[in-house]
C-alpha cells in the first residue's frame, strides 16, 4: 500500500470541490501526515467508481466461443480494464440460467472459481452477483449451494423466457442463434423453453420459498427489468429491494415510493436511449429515480455517463458522480467507500481536468492503474 499526500489537485468531496490536500496511508484516507507529498496541479481527484452490475468480464473469460478458455488470466485482464476505467469495486454479474453456454451453471462455476483465485491478488475489489432465471426451477438447489460455496451475497432474478410467443405456440425470435450459443439444436432449445414455460404456475411458490431462505441468510436480492408497479411490489414482498434497469417510469417510481433502490445502465445514458427500446435512463434520472449507474456491458460507461448527465443539465458534477460512487456503495451496503473522507477506504480516481481522461486509479490504497505524465510526479 502506498502512503502519499496529494496537493494542489481539485478534490471532489461530499459537499463539493475543494483544493485541500488528500492523504492516504495503510489503505485508507487519512488526515494529513508526514507522508511524501505529490503535486497534482491540473488534475482532479474523485471517489473510486463502485460498479453495482456488470458483465463486461465475459469477453475476457471467453473471448471466442469454444476456442479459448483462459479463466484466471481473463479475470486478471478484467481487473486491469476495470482499474483503467476508474472502477475500484466491481460486482461481476454472472448468469445461472437454462440458456446454457456462458449463461449456464457450468460456466458460472468456472467464473466463481476463477474470481475466488484472482480476487485476493489484485487491488480492485472483485465481487460476485448471481443472476438467477426465475423458471430454472430444477436448478434452484444447485444455485443456492453455489452461492453458499463461493460466498455470494447478492442475487438478482431474471426471466428471459418469451412467454407470449410460447403461449401462442410460435417460435421465439433469434431461436437458432440462441440455440447455437447454448450448444443445443434449435429443436432441443425450443423444447426446453416450452417445458419451462409450462411450469409457470409452480414458479411463484418456489420463488417465495427460495427468497425466504436467502433473506434469512442476509443475502441481498434484486429484480431485473421490472415493467410495472405490481411486479416491483411482488419482488419487494419477497425481500428483493433492488430494481435493476426498470423498463418503465411506473416501475421506477414504484421502486422509489416503496423505499427500494434503482440501478440504471450507464451505456443507456451514454448512447441516449435503451438498446431494447425501453425508457431512456436520462428520463428517469431527470425525474430523480436513480440511485446508481452501472456499467452493464461496457466498463468505460459509468465515468462517461456521469459527465453526460452534467452535459445534459440533468445533474451537477457532485450529484452526477455520486451515481457511480456513493450511490451504488450505499445500495450494496458498502459504507466504507464511495466518498473521500478520513477513515474510509483509499479508493480514488485521478483525472486530467481538461480531458477528463483517467490517468490513475487507487483501490484499497494500492496502485491499480497509472498512465501518462502523472507517473513522472510519482516516480
Amino acid at each position: 500500500m502506498i502512503a502519499l499526500c496529494f496537493e494542489n489537485a481539485r478534490v471532489l468531496r461530499p459537499d463539493g470541490w475543494d483544493h485541500a490536500p488528500l492523504a492516504i496511508a495503510d489503505g485508507k484516507i487519512v488526515d494529513e501526515t508526514g507522508v511524501r507529498r505529490v503535486d497534482l496541479t491540473g488534475y482532479d481527484i474523485l471517489p473510486g467508481i463502485v460498479d453495482a452490475h456488470g458483465d463486461g468480464f465475459e469477453r475476457h473469460m471467453a473471448p471466442r466461443r469454444g476456442a479459448l478458455r483462459e479463466r484466471a488470466s481473463g479475470v486478471l485482464a478484467c481487473a486491469a480494464e476495470l482499474a483503467a476505467n476508474g472502477i475500484t469495486t466491481a460486482m461481476l454479474a454472472q448468469f445461472w440460467s437454462w440458456e446454457g453456454g456462458m449463461r449456464g451453471p457450468e460456466f458460472a462455476e468456472e467464473v466463481f472459481a476463477s474470481v475466488a483465485e484472482v480476487a485476493p491478488t489484485v487491488p480492485v475489489d472483485l465481487r460476485l452477483q448471481l443472476r438467477l432465471e426465475t423458471h430454472f426451477l430444477d436448478s434452484f438447489d444447485a444455485a443456492e449451494a453455489a452461492m453458499a460455496r463461493w460466498g455470494i451475497g447478492y442475487v438478482v432474478f431474471n426471466d428471459h423466457l418469451p412467454h407470449v410467443r410460447l403461449a401462442e405456440g410460435r417460435k421465439p425470435p433469434r431461436l437458432t442463434g440462441q440455440a447455437l450459443k447454448s450448444g443445443r439444436s434449435p429443436e432441443t432449445h425450443l423444447a426446453l423453453m416450452q417445458a419451462l414455460h409450462a411450469r409457470s404456475d409452480e414458479v411463484p411458490e418456489a420463488l417465495d420459498a427460495l427468497c425466504a431462505r436467502l433473506a434469512a441468510r442476509g443475502v441481498r436480492m434484486g429484480s431485473h427489468d421490472d415493467r410495472n408497479a405490481e411486479t416491483r411490489a411482488l419482488w419487494r414482498g419477497r425481500g428483493a429491494h433492488v430494481s435493476e434497469f426498470p423498463e418503465t417510469m411506473e416501475a421506477a417510481r414504484a421502486a422509489r415510493e416503496g423505499g427500494d433502490s434503482v440501478v440504471l445502465g450507464a451505456p443507456n445514458v451514454v448512447r441516449g436511449a435503451s438498446h431494447a427500446g425501453n425508457i431512456a435512463a436520462s428520463e428517469l434520472i431527470a425525474a430523480g429515480l436513480c440511485d446508481a449507474l452501472a456499467s452493464d456491458y461496457h466498463y468505460p460507461a459509468p465515468a462517461r455517463a456521469a459527465w453526460r448527465c452534467v452535459e445534459l443539465g440533468l445533474l451537477n458534477e457532485v450529484a452526477a458522480w455520486r451515481l457511480v460512487s456513493e450511490g451504488p456503495a450505499r445500495l450494496l451496503g458498502l459504507e466504507d467507500r464511495g466518498r473521500l473522507e478520513p477513515g474510509l477506504r483509499a479508493d480514488l480516481v485521478v483525472m486530467e481536468r481538461e480531458t477528463r481522461r483517467i490517468v490513475m486509479t487507487v483501490a484499497g490504497g494500492e496502485m491499480a492503474w497509472l498512465s501518462g505524465g502523472i507517473a513522472e510526479r510519482l516516480i
